[in-house]
């Protein structure tokens, strides 16, 4: 039976380099792999983008209406030069932008279709809330793997902090994919909450 696979971390935890390779190495071994991505990352557009400078087409982009195995269909049935044959595995990146029922979907893939799913992505928010695609992966997925990065401090990093202006802020819509106004900065729990109790200060100006 194939398995759907959580692979989880902070920002900049390498899930996007992870999932590349991970690509590679189906392929170096003449296995045929799709991957794809949530509609809702609009960072590189059509694209993966790893933060080392490596980047790749998705087969297919995933809407919020979207049914995933009629998506994985379709694209399974297209073919160009090497991409014949059965589907090895699929891999997506930024899973927590998922709807729920969009990872059930997911897990039936892998159940009863047979194909390996590969989901990238990080539990939680800005706020240290779970982003709803990443829970149910936490309920349903076969297997759990953290990849882990380290905080500024050297500790282990958990949360993702939200910056604006180069300020932390607290507030505000979950979704807010990094860019030139909002990045993001890996921070284990101690300064995470040293951020968020300065932010609290009142100003000096």
């Amino acid at each position: 039976m194939a398995k759907l696979y959580f692979r989880y971390g902070a920002m900049n935890s390498g899930k996007s380099t992870g999932l590349l390779q991970a690509a590679f190495n189906y392929e170096e071994r003449g296995q045929r792999v799709l991957l794809a991505k949530p509609a809702t990352d609009t960072k590189g557009d059509t694209q993966i983008v790893s933060r080392l400078g490596v980047s790749r087409e998705v087969d297919f982009v995933i809407t919020p209406d979207e049914r995933i195995r009629e998506a994985f269909d379709r694209a399974s049935e297209r073919t160009s030069a090497g991409e014949h044959g059965p589907v090895a595995c699929l891999l997506i990146d930024e899973a927590q932008f998922l709807l729920p029922d969009q990872v059930e979907q997911l897990l039936e893939l892998a159940v009863d279709g047979g194909v390996p799913v590969l989901a990238y992505g990080i539990r939680t928010d800005f706020q240290t809330r779970a982003f709803p695609g990443s829970a149910r992966l936490l309920e349903l997925a076969h297997s759990l793997e953290e990849l882990k990065t380290i905080c500024r401090c050297g500790r282990k990093a958990m949360f993702n902090g939200r910056k604006v202006d180069d300020r932390f802020v607290f507030d505000g819509d979950q979704v807010a994919i990094d860019g030139e106004d909002v990045t993001y900065e890996s921070l284990c729990a101690s300064c995470y909450f040293d951020e968020k109790r300065k932010s609290e200060l009142p100003s000096l100006w």
